[in-house]
């Protein structure tokens, strides 16, 4: 990181997980700043005029959903318990969480959805908390990822002595 000057023109502000940001327009970019990161401040005598159509609300969307694409490139295809669909909002993201809404919900009450994945160890820590209320069906490599964790616990939890 290094410091840098701007001049920004602030379209508002908003408050996530505890953190504000500013959404500005930074010469032909609308930008995202975290506000603890601003160093100075100065107001300057400049004036300017937000677009008409600019929704803040609807930039921010738009501004999260192309953040989480970039964070999760990947994707993994897996099914949901109705216990562990319930436990989502708590657990997953909301792209996750919208994932799963959208997806193919079977006679067994299981949802099967493609969800996104920033890796294949990521993706198994995350599901692994589900237990057996998940079964991952792809890509092959989560799916073995998943199979030896669970022979690794049983291993352990079978091992003489314990």
């Amino acid at each position: 990181p290094q410091e840098v000057t701007r001049t920004i023109e602030p379209y508002g502000v908003v408050l996530k997980g505890g953190r504000w940001y500013v959404v500005a327009r930074s010469g032909r970019h609308i930008r995202t700043y975290r506000v603890s990161q601003i160093q100075r401040l100065t107001t300057l005598d400049e004036h300017f005029d937000r677009p008409d159509d600019f929704v803040l609300a609807e930039h921010w969307q738009s501004y999260l959903d192309d953040f989480e694409a970039r964070l999760r490139p990947g994707e993994a295809v897996v099914r949901f318990s109705p216990s562990a669909v319930e436990r989502l909002p708590d657990m997953m993201s909301q792209a996750t969480v919208r994932a799963v809404a959208a997806g193919t919900r079977q006679e067994s009450g299981w949802v099967e959805a493609a969800i996104p994945m920033e890796s294949v160890g990521h993706a198994a820590e995350l599901l692994l908390r589900f237990g057996a209320e998940v079964e991952v069906l792809a890509p092959p490599a989560l799916r073995s990822r998943m199979a030896e964790t669970a022979a690794a616990l049983t291993r352990l939890y079978t091992a003489p002595g314990n």
